[in-house]
């Protein structure tokens, strides 16, 4: 298991209630400076794929980023990797309508909010937003997922939603494509068109 991996697994643990002491080790060893707190492994699949477009190795710079497995768990997250537990710098992710857990558990946990960067709705639509409806279908043609998708966008349930809204839904359909397209999505990117809050997150680091 990579660096990454092991501190993920060990921060996981202590936030589940297990011993704390793996990963203060790996903090000390690694060693870690700051932690970047995203809500599920899309998330982190999405922020690793920019840091290597840009040239950035985040490990060798002491950043870890973190899939916290929901919103709701900012708080805990937040206790120990912060101000109360291993004194990290915190930044990270967040979608719009959770702005307020995060607020709510970072102040608790004695840490900085401006360092939380914002999605309208979450990560997904802000790239389907960047890249347009057509360059993301030929994304999910190239991929070999063309056929996924039109069965699901045949589906009565997605009758009147918008094209952003279908495939932003399509994406979260079968386990781990929205990890998988968290990379492709980015990848595909304009480098003068990367959405707003993956921007400022990366460039805060």
């Amino acid at each position: 298991m990579t660096d990454m991996g092991s501190f993920q697994e060990a921060v996981t643990a202590w936030a589940a209630g297990g011993p704390g002491e793996p990963a203060r080790e790996l903090a000390a060893r690694l060693p870690v400076r700051a932690a970047v707190l995203l809500e599920g492994p899309s998330d982190v699949a999405a922020v690793s794929a920019l840091a290597a477009s840009r040239g950035r190795n985040l490990a060798a710079e002491g950043i870890r980023l973190l899939s916290m497995g929901g919103a709701m768990n900012v708080g805990r997250f937040a206790r120990l990797l912060g101000p109360p537990g291993l004194g990290l710098r915190l930044t990270g992710l967040c979608d719009e309508a959770e702005r307020r857990y995060y607020a709510r558990g970072l102040e608790r946990a004695g840490a900085a909010q401006q360092g939380f960067f914002a999605c309208a709705a979450d990560l997904e639509d802000e790239l389907i937003r960047a890249l347009g409806v057509t360059r993301v279908e030929e994304l999910v043609r190239a991929e070999g997922d063309l056929r996924a998708l039109q069965t699901f966008l045949r589906q009565p349930a997605q009758r009147g939603r918008t094209s952003q809204q279908q495939l932003r839904r399509f994406l979260g359909t079968t386990r781990g494509r929205k990890i998988r397209y968290g990379r492709v999505l980015v990848e595909a990117l304009d480098p003068d068109h990367v959405p707003a809050p993956l921007d400022g997150l990366l460039t805060s680091l």
